[in-house]
């Protein structure tokens, strides 16, 4: 497997479509660069991506909510600094996810698939413009088992939205709509999910050789899952820092077979595994 590691940062302008090689199944790669989710997006070709796997930022909750005495791990005031224990996020406004949705269809391929990880905020005011570009087929819930902090009901869960571009089936009919991974404690990355819910993703929606596309790739949880199912990967994150984790967490899989960030498996329950193998 190749690792292949960018960190320019070309302005959204610059068509970087030579710098992207799509190779053949037999040879999976991982390619992760620094860039803003956008312009990376807007670098790809047409129709060159088999299905989409992503878990934006959820500014909005963030920002615009009144938690009242509620508060936030961390000082969130500081979020981008080098300090930080917080990365500076994409700002969900309907703007970016308009345009955000656009390059997702323009690049994903025909008759294949994308997941969009929301909270209950985000969800309320981003999900319904899914439906401007893709057929949405179901709403997962992520069950994180293990109670999380939240403002009156503590959190307990995420959501996905499970869409196409065109028709193409799952691969199994025994997949449930809810999915039970515990939730990562005490994580290098502070939004870092379970290698298994993106596993779960592909499970559903990918082929050995398949191209994995995560514009926010975080703390490299999707990466991780695509080399699991012998999938190429391409992604990019806007912080050095997400780079940088993400990276070494990819290189020393492909040494070791270990995964230094999530050491054991996160699923919850034994009979979860009948459809997750």
């Amino acid at each position: 497997m190749e690792v292949l590691i960018n960190t320019s940062q070309p302005s959204v302008s610059q068509n970087r479509q030579a710098d992207i090689t799509f190779i053949e199944p037999s040879d999976c790669s991982v390619h992760i660069e620094q860039n803003d989710a956008l312009a990376f997006l807007r670098s790809l070709p047409d129709e060159s991506v088999d299905v989409i796997t992503t878990d934006p930022a959820y500014s909005g909750m963030n920002q615009y909510l009144k938690l009242g005495s509620g508060r936030i791990v961390g000082d969130y005031s500081s979020k981008g600094l080098d300090e930080s224990k917080w990365f500076e996020e994409f700002h969900d406004t309907e703007d970016n996810y308009l345009q955000f949705l656009g390059e997702c269809q323009r690049v994903l391929k025909k008759n294949r698939h994308i997941y969009i990880m929301f909270d209950s905020y985000s969800m309320l005011t981003l999900s319904p413009l899914v439906r401007r570009f893709f057929d949405v087929k179901n709403v997962i819930c992520w069950d994180k088992v293990n109670i999380g902090m939240g403002h009156y009901f503590r959190r307990r869960h995420e959501l996905i939205v499970f869409a196409s571009k065109g028709k193409k089936p799952i691969s199994a009919k025994n997949i449930p709509d809810v999915w039970r991974f515990k939730r990562i404690t005490k994580p290098a990355y502070p939004t870092q999910k379970p290698v298994e819910v993106f596993e779960a993703m592909l499970i559903a929606s990918t082929q050995p050789g398949f191209v994995v596309c995560d514009p926010f790739v975080g703390s490299g949880s999707a990466a991780i899952a695509a080399i699991k199912r012998s999938c190429n990967f391409i992604g990019c994150d806007s912080s050095s820092r997400a780079v940088a984790l993400a990276t070494d967490r990819v290189l020393g899989y492909q040494k070791t077979q270990l995964d230094v960030m999530q050491t054991k498996s996160s699923l919850a329950v034994a009979e979860d595994a009948k459809w997750f193998k």
